[in-house]
């Protein structure tokens, strides 16, 4: 099929090229004997127009992007639901790019996006200092830092939730149900949300101020449900007078994971091992064992940190940078319903 060009319209219309890019553009300013004749011309030869281009000599991209840190996990899809909610009500659209927890893809999106002009970024980020962020709103493209951001940073928007409080709330969770050994499950630890979520575990522990409670850390590669499987291995690796009668997991996928691989097992949930995860994802709810688990405002997170960048593409000299932090909240479930058994 041939391509039709914006010439091809002007040709059959019998006007100037700028002439139909004015129609397109600026239809106000032509008038409407020749607006009518280009429009026909356009719907004769089907031409499609480039939205891309046409974005781009006007140097006001409609496009947003989310750099998110694993597509696969449903706490960053509905994440970016809310950011959607936001892009449609704005006539903008939102490109998703998935980094799969991987540095070096991240940066290679973070180089595409800079050469695309997109109006702006959202990112939950792996790592926070690559240079690319920075070189981003340096050409006035503004980026707003999803679901946790290093400290130091208040020239930048970011929205996120309490994690080391979500932490603290899982395991005084289990502390009260009677647990004493307990276990963490998460990783790599240099992703922000999980460094904070265990340092929210062990003060909890700590503060406990009883007699024997311990807390176990078993590290995971990735934050997906084949490595929740890979810890209950090892969980039940462990020797049994030393075995965890508790877990909580950095998020939902590993506690599903893990959930999977102790009931395969005959391991009965919760009352040989219980389990708490984290996000509140809606398969949470809907295990087999349904999950107690920390909760994230997953649509508000994405709706506000949209909200913020919107604002700030399009009031650049009278924006406020903004730190938002939402409250986790603790659902309980079934897979923390009963005591710890009694172990010699």
């Amino acid at each position: 099929m041939v391509k039709v060009s914006i010439k091809d319209v002007a040709g059959r219309a019998s006007v100037s090229v700028g002439t139909v890019s004015n129609v397109l553009n600026r239809p106000e300013t032509v008038r409407p004997t020749t607006r009518a004749r280009v429009q026909a011309a356009i719907d004769e030869l089907r031409f499609v127009p480039n939205a891309s281009a046409r974005q781009l000599a006007a140097g006001r991209s409609r496009t947003i992007a989310y750099l998110v840190l694993d597509a696969t996990n449903p706490f960053f899809t509905d994440v970016a639901r809310g950011m959607e909610d936001v892009a449609k009500g704005e006539r903008l659209s939102l490109f998703i790019c998935n980094s799969d927890q991987d540095a070096e893809r991240e940066d290679q999106y973070l180089e595409q996006l800079t050469e695309l002009r997109v109006r702006g970024v959202l990112i939950t980020a792996i790592d926070y200092t690559n240079p690319r962020l920075t070189q981003l709103r340096e050409q006035g493209v503004p980026v707003v830092l999803v679901d946790r951001a290093p400290d130091g940073l208040d020239d930048w928007c970011t929205v996120g939730v309490n994690d080391v409080a979500g932490g603290e709330l899982a395991v005084n969770h289990l502390l009260d149900g009677g647990h004493r050994r307990l276990a963490f499950v998460g990783g790599p630890m240099d992703i922000l949300q999980v460094g904070d979520r265990h340092t929210g575990a062990v003060k909890a522990v700590d503060a406990a101020g009883l007699a024997g409670p311990s807390l176990t850390t078993i590290s995971t590669a990735a934050l997906t449900i084949a490595d929740g499987r890979s810890a209950g291995e090892r969980l039940l690796g462990l020797p049994r007078r030393a075995r965890p009668t508790a877990v909580f997991c950095a998020n939902d996928l590993l506690a599903i994971g893990l959930l999977q691989h102790l009931t395969q097992l005959g391991v009965r949930v919760p009352h040989d091992v219980a389990i708490v995860g984290y996000d509140d994802i809606e398969y949470a709810a809907a295990a087999a064992v349904p999950l107690t688990s920390v909760a994230q405002p997953r649509f508000l997170l994405g709706r506000t940190a949209a909200e913020l960048l919107t604002d700030e593409a399009d009031h650049p000299t009278t924006h406020r940078h903004q730190h938002v932090t939402f409250p986790p909240e603790l659902v309980a479930r079934a897979s923390t319903a009963v005591s710890p058994p009694t172990t010699p």
